[in-house]
């Protein structure tokens, strides 16, 4: 039965045969251990990896998906309490196009697909909430595709239009939000949301739409500004960006001078917010312009004057007496009305908050490594720096001070002592690496030896006889060649002939055939005794 097997594993079992009760064991474990990793990883290769399919759905949804793909046979996993559906990476765009044809998912309880419902007899009231409620459903599901929005839900005041009233109420919004995580919204994503909804519903400001985050904080209401969010209100992030990025300019110039480490810089900055408009008129005219409107007027009287002349009247209807005693009279006038053009200017300018209203800086100075560094010179190069204006109310201070090194030195110590800990956990590991392999190495060398040893032992004792009788009649036939031979041999063939040489080969050849290939010799020996037989 044996000789039916395959000759590399007879081989295999023959080796296996051979092994002593604690290598058998061994190798049984490794194969199993073998068998059982190939196992897993065949399944987890086999596995598919899962992505998305759809995303906050409802129930009624989720549960129509869930019978398709059930259906189809497509496995699937539930995420997100049922509001996720996991398929495999390469089904899931067939998977949402075969979807869509069987109108999945449906949302028939959200969105415009509400206005589907309704018929010809529905009412105007119904009408109007039944619009509200689709506007409201939409806006919902825009604002979760926000990344960072896990769920939110949007309510809707939208006042019926009343043609006989001159007073109508404007639609207000109030939109509850939950994020993913413990982040929160960033007051870019808060804006977005108030704009969003403000643009989507016909006269909603956006100073009437609030936003609430799902732990009760209000993230937007009043001006349409984020409230709180993240760090702080908008005012406090743009005051600690301005403050961090003076700091930081200033210290980077203050490490080129005294070296990192040794000055602290401190800014303390009240910026200005506030939004002011201010509107003024400039008149001016051009005197080479021709004037828009002109009248000239002249008169002139001559006359000659006698005893009885009265004489010119005057302006005020006065009786010139020097004319009337001449006798002669004489009167001019001249009137001149022009209107220019002149120029009107109206400039209008609005300037938006954070300007600068005072700030104050200051630096202190390590006085163990400043060495000849004035403070005088670095107080003039941080107040250019820092735009220090004293009408404004600026003020900045400098000054040097030991500083105490102490827990940084004990930080650094802690450090070299953690590397140094490290690397001699590194080495221990390699250590033991190196000590495992050593030992591995010389296990399979045991292994090794033993299973020649084992080689050689497999021969039975007919065949342990047999070979020693063999090599001893190899012997005796050397040796009775030599002794024949006697000095007649020596004398004429001073040195070994080519069939002694021949002869010694085979025999070296035959002994290390015998100590290398056992098997093979064993198997040659069964031969040669079964012919005999």
């Amino acid at each position: 039965m044996g000789d039916r097997l395959p000759k590399p594993l007879r081989k295999a079992l023959a080796a296996f045969g051979s092994f002593t009760a604690g290598q058998k064991a061994v190798t049984i474990a490794a194969v199993l251990a073998l068998a059982v990793g190939g196992y897993f990883f065949a399944t987890w290769a086999s596995t598919p990896a899962y992505a998305m399919l759809f995303n906050n759905l409802s129930g009624k949804d989720a549960s129509a998906v869930v019978e398709s793909l059930q259906a189809s046979g497509t496995p699937y996993e539930l995420e997100n309490n049922g509001a996720t559906i996991m398929v495999p990476a390469d089904k899931v765009n067939d998977l949402r196009i075969q979807l869509s044809g069987e109108g999945l998912p449906a949302e028939a309880d959200s969105g415009y697909a509400l206005l589907d419902e309704q018929g010809i007899t529905t009412s105007d009231f119904m009408q109007h909430v039944g619009y509200q409620r689709a506007l409201e459903g939409e806006l919902s599901k825009t604002i979760k595709s926000i990344d960072g929005v896990e769920a939110a839900t949007v309510h809707l005041v939208i006042p019926q239009k009343d043609v006989f009233s001159d007073d109508e109420n404007k639609p207000t919004a109030s939109v509850l939000v939950a994020s993913q995580g413990s982040s929160g919204l960033s007051n870019q994503q808060v804006q977005a949301i108030v704009h969003l909804v403000a643009s989507s519903v016909e006269g909603l400001e956006p100073a009437a739409v609030t936003v609430a985050g799902a732990d009760g904080k209000v993230l937007s209401s009043g001006d349409g500004t984020a409230v709180v969010s993240g760090d702080g209100d908008a005012r406090s992030q743009a005051t600690n960006a301005y403050q961090n990025k003076l700091n930081t300019q200033l210290q980077l110039m203050l490490d080129k001078i005294v070296g990192p480490g040794n000055t602290v810089v401190t800014s303390t900055v009240d910026l200005d917010f506030d939004q002011t408009q201010t509107q003024s008129e400039t008149f001016s005219s051009d005197p080479n312009t021709a004037p828009l409107a002109e009248s000239n007027k002249s008169e002139t009287y001559n006359g000659a004057g006698g005893p009885n002349a009265g004489g010119a009247l005057g302006p005020d209807n006065i009786q010139n007496p020097a004319a009337g005693a001449n006798g002669s009279g004489q009167y001019l006038s001249s009137e001149s009305t022009k209107n220019n053009a002149v120029n009107k200017v109206i400039e209008t300018r609005k300037n938006a908050g954070g300007n600068v209203r005072q700030q104050s800086v200051s630096v202190l100075l390590n006085s163990r490594t400043a060495g000849n560094v004035q403070a005088a010179d670095v107080q003039q190069l941080v107040a250019a720096a820092a735009g220090i204006d004293a009408a404004r109310g600026d003020t900045i201070a400098v000054s040097a001070m030991p500083f105490d090194t102490s827990a940084e030195q004990a930080r650094k110590d802690a450090l070299a002592q953690a590397g140094a800990a490290e690397q001699q956990d590194a080495m221990m590991g390699y250590i033991r690496i190196g000590a495992m392999a050593f030992v591995v190495l010389v296990l399979l060398f045991l292994a090794w030896r033993a299973s020649k040893r084992n080689k050689r032992s497999q021969l039975t004792e007919a065949e342990l006889a047999q070979l020693e009788e063999m090599q001893a009649a190899l012997e005796r036939q050397r040796q009775l060649e030599l002794a024949g031979g006697g000095l007649t041999a020596l004398e004429a063939a001073p040195g070994p002939t080519a069939d002694d040489e021949a002869r010694e080969a085979r025999q070296k050849e035959i002994a290390q055939m015998v100590q290398d290939q056992p098997d093979e010799v064993a198997a040659l020996l069964r031969g040669w005794l079964a012919e005999r037989r």
